[in-house]
């Protein structure tokens, strides 16, 4: 598959779909849906950079739409301006992309995709940040040893885990570090098919400018991934 042909979800266009969509547009990718129910708020631009003060109040996949039109006209971008928390709702979106790419900000969004790209066997790449540290992690359900996001967290979240950037705050620089290298695996998953990218969690610590990659392993009683549930 040429990047002309690939077609990538996004789930997010805030501080990591920025430069996600941004990086993998000028790459050449052919086709990117965006998704993202919320407006363009002037609090965000200082990490939000696909966006600015003439769209404040818009939808942020409009706002987002215009910017990569002018900057790559080529690819062809499609707006989903809805909210989409549960593998139902998101299936019909994952079934027509190559590559998920998570830029969410909440629990619910990412255990819903993480659910829906392993039934329907798309590689998802997953990303987040907050304060001065961030994460990156490729589950891909075409292959039969690898984790999944639920491997990696329990769904029952506890109160400090569900902290956003708007409640705790976040270092700007910061998203645009991980946005960037979850758009650099969506960009190696597509010109290096044979190459897994699966199988780690790459962090980032802001404060000591260091990066670390811990192996994740599959949960043998995982209730998405383990074997036979799968798909």
């Amino acid at each position: 598959m040429t990047l002309e042909q690939a077609r990538v979800l996004i789930i997010g266009v805030g501080g990591l779909g920025s430069p996600v969509a941004l990086y993998l547009a000028c790459s050449g990718v052919g086709h990117l849906h965006l998704v993202d129910a919320d407006t363009v708020e002037r609090s965000n631009l200082q990490r939000q950079i696909i966006h600015d003060t003439a769209h404040i109040a818009q939808m942020k996949v409009t706002s987002a739409r215009d910017y990569l039109q002018q900057l790559a006209p080529q690819t062809q971008i499609t707006c989903h301006a809805q909210q989409l928390t549960t593998p139902t709702s998101l299936t019909p979106l994952i079934q027509q992309a190559d590559i998920v790419v998570d830029c969410s900000d909440n629990f619910p969004t990412r255990f819903a995709l993480n659910t829906a790209c392993f039934q329907l066997s798309k590689p998802l790449v997953s990303g987040s940040a907050i304060q001065w540290s961030g994460q990156v992690a490729v589950f891909d359900a075409r292959y039969a040893n690898s984790p999944c996001y639920h491997c990696l967290y329990e769904e029952s979240i506890s109160e400090e885990e569900t902290q956003t950037c708007s409640t705790t705050g976040i270092l700007a620089p910061v998203v645009g570090i991980i946005g960037s290298l979850q758009a650099l695996m969506v960009l190696k998953l597509l010109q290096q098919p044979n190459a897994p990218q699966h199988g780690k969690l790459h962090i980032f610590n802001a404060l000591n400018s260091q990066w670390r990659s811990l192996q994740l392993h599959k949960d043998p009683a995982c209730a998405v991934c383990q074997t036979g549930l799968q798909r």
